[in-house]
């Protein structure tokens, strides 16, 4: 055994927007990093290029500082509850959090779910009151409420005696004292370096890392990314992959990496407490074990909590399909999803009775938004079912998955806020005044619930409302719900759309489309006014002839269409709808296409129209 008091690995944990990333580019800075003529990014750890355009963490990141001697392995994870498996991953590999938290808006959900695994690991903590210079800023007050919630989660007496730093990650200041402006990210550095204390490591036993993550090199294929829990590893060293199904790979370590700062540095050998990345290993998997050779054991798998909600992926067969994807047959579909749930183990695949159709599940919407938007980037063509939650069957009862809702919203929205979660069952916790015009209310709500109501809520709030929530656990059911309160407009023949069918249309409802915009049988074209589905034709144009009259002259106006975004999209289906995914486009359309059987199938009854829209 060895002090390994050179190394501290930590993790940065937070609600998302509360400004990690931010910290990190901060940290980056002070420590020396970046050189001072090198031009740094924004948000540097933000990599991926949907990260950049959202604006929050999606795939959890490795960099290292070095401060005073002390090597400090830095984690930075999504902020977001749907990339919960990220963190719970990631925890395995820390020796403390980094809990950061906004001044004003203080814990929110995920802060709390981040808090619960950190605890049950018995990890320390050290708590960041980030945005003190905000307006709205209240750091007493939030620092009561996580103290509060250190004990609601149950903390033992060693891990509710953490210090606390006060910082301004935007202009890389903090303090230990209000009362006292800081200058810099000294006093958050010597905090890091004197709270977590160096942790007793076995360098000398036998090599053992369990692979937290995995990464790709173009030149050494799949890498396997983890911490060394014993041992010492040396580069051409012989070692076995313990595979989760009992199997055993022999290999050689090819290759090592540490992380230096943000880059990927070559190291000759590495040992217990480091975060390395290990080249030699064909398919390797997130949970498996490395080992040396002479002497494998396997550790316990990574533990990560079931998918909440699913969807159908599927081939497209549409009148369009093949026109703008890349890859469209049902094998590309399927080597693509399985190699996703290769690197993400919070994903499940799985056949169904289609060869054309695969279920996907995961922990919401946006974690399956994700996975659609990236593929679709990379030239996939598919299509998709509207989501739906997982059910569970406990001792002969039914249970859903809910979730913990927080809104924050102005005062003169609560009435209609409180009316609309509660029709949609939601059941209210607590209610706080955040300020004069600001209240927070927490809710408890079945996650199907919430599907569809975010636009509703923006609508409702004027734009002005915030709405968090994160999953809570299984409960009972609740019962059936009402669906969309409004029908849609489809498209009864293919074509082009014309501005003068439109405009005949216009009092019919509001369009998702622009005229000049091909569109096939069965698309959906826009929302309709009252609560039916109504088959209209927005191709239709003016008849010439060598009349003329003042009114045939005048200009025709339109207003400008709904444009939704891809999570739009998958909230205002229904269960006889599909998004139609393609790297140019998004359309709406029914499972159904032709109007003649869709009529049909209406007015069968509820089972029998299902099993015809499945087989559409």
């Amino acid at each position: 055994m060895s002090l390994r008091s050179d190394l501290r690995n930590i993790a940065i944990v937070a609600h998302v927007d509360h400004g990690k990333t931010t910290l990190v580019d901060a940290l980056f800075k002070q420590s020396g990093v970046f050189r001072a003529n090198e031009h740094m990014e924004e948000r540097v750890m933000d990599s991926n290029a949907l990260e950049k355009e959202r604006g929050i963490t999606i795939f959890s990141k490795n960099a290292s500082v070095l401060w005073n001697g002390v090597k400090i392995n830095i984690v930075d994870t999504p902020g977001h509850a749907d990339f919960g498996g990220e963190v719970e991953r990631i925890l395995s590999m820390v020796d403390g959090i980094l809990l950061l938290v906004d001044a004003a808006e203080g814990p929110l959900p995920q802060t709390k779910f981040v808090l619960r695994k950190s605890l049950e690991r018995n990890l320390p903590a050290i708590v960041v009151i980030n945005k003190i210079d905000r307006s709205d800023a209240r750091p007493q007050e939030v620092l009561d409420h996580v103290l509060d919630l250190f004990i609601a989660l149950g903390a033992n007496e060693h891990q509710i005696e953490y210090p606390v730093v006060y910082a301004i990650a935007r202009e890389g200041k903090a303090t230990l004292d209000l009362k006292t402006p800081g200058t810099d990210l000294k006093p958050l550095f010597d905090t890091i370096v004197n709270h977590f204390k160096p942790r007793e490591e076995d360098t000398e036993g036998a090599f053992q890392m369990l692979v937290t993550t995995t990464a790709y090199s173009e030149y050494l294929g799949r890498m396997a990314v983890g911490r060394i829990h014993r041992g010492t590893i040396k580069l051409n060293d012989p070692i076995t992959q313990m595979k989760l199904d009992g199997g055993k790979v022999a290999s050689n370590a090819t290759k090592l990496f540490t992380y230096q700062g943000i880059k990927q540095a070559e190291c000759p050998e590495a040992k217990a407490g480091d975060i390395i990345l290990l080249a030699g290993l064909e398919d390797v998997q997130i949970g498996e074990t490395v080992a040396a050779t002479a002497n494998p054991e396997a550790l316990p798998p990574i533990t990560i909590d079931e998918p909440t909600m699913s969807m159908i992926f599927s081939v497209n067969n549409s009148p369009f399909a093949g026109k703008e994807g890349k890859f469209v047959t049902s094998r590309n579909l399927r080597d693509r999803l399985y190699k996703e749930a290769e690197a993400n183990p919070t994903m499940k695949i799985s056949d169904t009775d289609s060869p054309d159709a695969f279920k996907v599940s995961g922990r919401g919407e946006l974690h399956l938004g994700i996975l659609i938007e990236t593929m679709r980037r990379e030239g996939f063509e598919f299509q998709v079912s509207r989501p739906q939650v997982i059910f569970r069957e406990v001792n002969g009862k039914t249970e859903e998955p809910y979730e913990q809702l927080i809104v924050d919203i102005p005062n003169n929205c609560v009435g209609v806020t409180m009316e609309k979660l509660g029709s949609r069952k939601g059941e209210m916790k607590n209610m706080t005044p955040l300020s004069e015009v600001t209240t927070r209310i927490e809710f408890m709500i079945p996650s199907r619930c919430l599907l569809g109501y975010r636009t509703e809520f923006l609508t409702d709030t004027k734009g002005e409302g915030i709405l968090h929530h994160v999953f809570a656990g299984y409960g009972d059911f609740k019962g059936e719900i009402a669906g969309r309160n409004r029908g849609v407009l489809v498209a009864f023949e293919a074509g082009i759309t014309a501005a003068y069918g439109m405009f005949q249309l216009s009092d019919r409802g509001k369009f998702f489309i622009e005229p000049r915009t091909e569109v096939y049988e069965g698309m959906i074209v826009g929302e309709h006014t009252r609560e039916n589905d109504i088959a209209v034709n927005p191709c239709k144009t003016k008849h010439l002839s060598n009349m003329r009259s003042k009114s045939s002259d005048e200009a025709l106006t339109l207003e400008p269409p709904t444009i939704f975004s891809l999570e739009q999209c998958l909230e205002y289906i229904q269960d006889d709808e599909l998004l139609e995914v393609t790297p140019q486009n998004l359309r709406m359309r029914k499972k159904i296409l032709n109007n003649n059987e869709r009529m049909k199938v209406e007015k069968m009854g509820s089972k029998a129209a299902q099993k015809a829209m499945n087989n559409a």
